[in-house]
């Protein structure tokens, strides 16, 4: 995927242990070394994070940042996890592969350490 358009990542805010989670489009510097989403600017934590993996440039706040699970567990615990408009044909066609929610804008997730 072209950098200009950039890539559809799991987005959460870290409030402690759980915060906001959202779908959505995230871009990359041209170094790589800094992430875009919106009005934030993100860098990563290299490993220094507890739960978190980049920190916003501006507001200080701790996030975690990666690709949407396919079976949808982005979140560490139970939550719900909101998607863009911008990207949610995209995420349920390509990612989740489920055209039936294709006009969902959001989701419940059991969460990574739920019990199946």
């Amino acid at each position: 995927m072209s950098r200009a358009r950039g890539e559809i990542m799991y987005l959460e805010r870290k409030d402690g242990l759980t915060g906001p989670a959202r779908i959505g489009r995230v871009r990359r510097s041209k170094s790589g070394r800094t992430l875009s989403y919106q009005q934030h600017r993100f860098v990563s934590l290299r490993g220094s994070g507890y739960k978190a993996n980049y920190v916003d440039e501006i507001e200080g706040e701790e996030w975690w940042i990666s690709r949407p699970r396919r079976d949808g567990c982005d979140t560490l615990y139970p939550g719900t996890v909101a998607i863009d408009d911008d990207v949610r044909a995209a995420y349920w066609l390509e990612i989740r592969e489920r055209p039936d929610l294709v006009e969902t804008s959001s989701f419940r997730s059991p969460g990574k350490h739920s019990r199946r």
